[in-house]
């Protein structure tokens, strides 16, 4: 069985603000692909579209995402249209097989959080010292993250990332979001779960940030956007390879190298 495992968000699909962030803006090669509020608001190119749908219909095509599973139900292609046997949401802390919550895995995680990392509730408060400009939001009573007014100065992102390592925290800055979360929740536990499972023999991955690596480690090649957080680190490795494209292009280039060794 051969497995291809993504983030969504600036990786496959992308939002308005995100195209035009990176000078990538919509035009007609795209389509809709998330409804909020009667409107789309997150796109990809049709071309990655349709060779998405080809790969999902042969092989297992797991999305992998920070967003909850409320958030993840408005990418209405992975409900109506793509094949999707799988789904990680909560940034790996619930797994989804054929829309029911996977109850072990659940437990699993459920029992880290209580031996490896303190309560969300402590850390935010030591992180009242540095009165983040943003809004707050608590995802899944699980982890949380601020969407930001105004950039966050790099020496405070370290204090912060160093204070949320101490106690068993990651952080990772994602466009205007800085997200916080505990160390048992983690893309890559969930992904190597799913391969047990399912015995997969090839897997290959792709996603732009600092949450996304732990699973592309646990995948024979993974693609990361050039445009992504990830590109800024030391941490990448051999299997890593990077886009040439940026946007909803580098989401285009990720499927179509992906499809020739899948498909054909």
């Amino acid at each position: 069985m051969k497995l291809f495992a993504s983030d969504l968000d600036r990786t496959l699909i992308y939002s308005k603000r995100a195209l035009n962030e990176m000078e990538t803006p919509w035009n007609p090669q795209m389509i809709g692909v998330e409804e909020k509020n009667g409107e789309h608001v997150s796109f990809m190119t049709k071309e990655s579209y349709h060779l998405l749908k080809e790969i999902a219909a042969k092989h297992l095509f797991v999305p992998v995402t920070t967003r909850t599973y409320q958030q993840y139900k408005r990418i209405f292609i992975m409900e109506k249209e793509i094949p999707v046997t799988y789904c990680v949401t909560s940034n790996g802390a619930r797994i989804h097989y054929q829309g029911v919550v996977l109850k072990d895995w659940d437990e699993t995680i459920q029992q880290r959080l209580k031996a490896d990392c303190c309560e969300k509730e402590e850390i935010l408060e030591k992180l009242q010292q540095y009165a983040l400009d943003g809004e707050l939001k608590i995802a899944d009573n699980l982890f949380f993250y601020y969407v930001l007014n105004a950039k966050i100065d790099q020496d405070n992102k370290k204090e912060i990332t160093k204070l949320a390592s101490d106690h068993g925290w990651n952080i990772s800055l994602q466009g205007r979001k800085l997200y916080f979360m505990p160390s048992p929740i983690c893309k890559g536990k969930a992904i190597s779960y799913i391969k047990e499972r399912e015995g997969a023999e090839q897997t290959i991955g792709a996603g732009d940030s600092l949450l996304d690596s732990p699973f592309l480690n646990v995948c024979q090649t993974a693609y990361i956007p050039c445009h992504g957080e990830l590109t800024l680190e030391e941490s990448r490795n051999a299997t890593h390879v990077l886009t040439n494209q940026k946007g909803a292009f580098a989401g285009e280039e990720i499927v179509r190298n992906v499809h020739k060794q899948f498909v054909f």
